[in-house]
């Protein structure tokens, strides 16, 4: 994955897509087993990252950042041949003397904005997705959490297809830029302040796009409970979305 110096390397990623060189199912399984290398290569790197950004301690690290990614990476792999293939339907009295079927296309060329509260996870899983679909892809992972931004931008290089693969470490306003490009498709984590401009910028191409919003998270607690232990399980369990609106004020 080449990190993107200018906006018309969009165009670059669009010229492969249109080669159709993402579509065999030979050629996305080996993008997908690079990711697993990855993974696997760069664990430690990876572990130090995230530490340094968040301080987030190696075992917390360890499962959310890489063994849910190589879990997701696994099912991918095992039933992608499966979900590659064309579904037949019934047929009406209209379509009778036809063949009638589903096929599964990509959408062409993909946009991913991660977050920074799961710097990796939240990057790779729907990468895993948009490679499985037969996409090309723009990754953008959080500006604010420097380290796992130039893990990604220096390390994922290395192991995918710089011709349809692209890495883009940006902050807001670059990434404002980026976002009147026109994608195929665009996926982004993050705040609802930042969702509105996300898919603002997607409605002017009428690109569809999935947003997955961070919210006000409630916690129900019941007069019988045991106060210590719901007060250690909230504080162990519970999400960034606190810490990140009171950063924003």
């Amino acid at each position: 994955a080449g990190v993107m110096q200018s906006w018309g390397d969009v165009d670059h990623l669009r010229a492969a897509w249109l080669s159709g060189k993402t579509r065999p199912m030979e050629y996305r399984v080996a993008q997908l087993e690079a990711l697993g290398r990855f993974l696997d290569e760069k664990k430690q790197d990876i572990l130090e990252a995230t530490a340094l950004d968040m301080g987030k301690p190696s075992f917390e690290a360890y499962f959310t950042e890489i063994l849910l990614c190589k879990n997701e990476l696994n099912s991918t792999l095992n039933n992608l041949c499966h979900w590659m293939k064309d579904e037949h339907v019934d047929k009406n009295l209209v379509t009778q003397l036809d063949c009638a079927f589903i096929r599964k296309d990509p959408y062409g060329v993909v946009l991913i904005i991660a977050p920074w509260n799961y710097p990796i996870h939240l990057f790779l899983v729907p990468l895993i997705g948009a490679i499985a679909a037969g996409n090309c892809v723009v990754v953008k992972p959080s500006e604010t959490t420097k380290n796992s931004e130039r893990l990604i931008a220096e390390m994922l290089t290395c192991y995918l297809d710089n011709d349809c693969f692209a890495v883009v470490t940006a902050g807001v306003q670059e990434t404002t830029r980026l976002l009147e490009n026109k994608f195929d498709y665009i996926f982004f984590t993050g705040s609802p302040s930042v969702g509105r401009i996300v898919m603002t910028a997607a409605a002017k191409h009428l690109t569809p796009v999935t947003l997955e919003l961070g919210g006000k998270n409630p916690c129900y607690v019941s007069d019988t409970c045991d106060v210590q232990n719901v007060a250690r399980r909230v504080a162990w369990g519970q999400t960034d979305e606190k810490e990140r609106y009171i950063g924003e004020g």
